[in-house]
């Protein structure tokens, strides 16, 4: 039983901390436009390569939620 509660509080976090990466990769991503639409190409490159990261995050944690037995 105690092992099944960590194990639900685990899930719930993962998928608590893929939604909220995926929410800054999407910020990450529009800001990343504003910066090369500004001329700041080098800084937009940088911006998109830390969304890129966070997409990358997400596919780890899904991961750890497959071993869990969650999505």
């Amino acid at each position: 039983m105690h092992d099944h509660s960590h194990a639900h509080k685990l899930e719930v976090v993962i998928k608590h901390w893929i939604e909220h990466n995926c929410g800054h990769a999407e910020e990450f991503t529009k800001w990343a436009e504003r910066a090369k639409d500004s001329g700041h190409e080098e800084v937009s490159q940088h911006i998109r390569e830390a969304a890129g990261q966070m997409d990358e995050a997400n596919r780890i944690l899904r991961g750890a939620l497959e071993h869990l037995g969650g999505e």
